[in-house]
């Protein structure tokens, strides 16, 4: 599992057991992050929080390989 991945299932894990936490995250994700888990996640990195619901459900199409620089696959893999 990547770094990503695991932060990812910290974060999922801590909202759906923090009610607090989960509000901070869909208001100001960055920062709930941060304060939370200790993460930074740098300034050009734009996040976008969303919550699904029984009926809503979301499918992210990342950027095609052929798009990403060397520079750009590092810094998402580390984020």
């Amino acid at each position: 599992m990547t770094q990503q991945a695991l932060l990812q299932t910290q974060i999922i894990n801590k909202a759906w057991e923090d009610p607090s936490f989960k509000a901070q995250l869909l208001a100001d994700p960055k920062k709930a992050i941060k304060e939370a888990l200790g993460v930074i996640i740098p300034e050009h990195i734009k996040l976008k929080m969303v919550e699904e619901s029984s009926d809503v459900f979301y499918l992210v199409l990342p950027s095609s390989p052929s798009e990403r620089s060397p520079e750009n696959i590092q810094t998402k893999i580390t984020w």
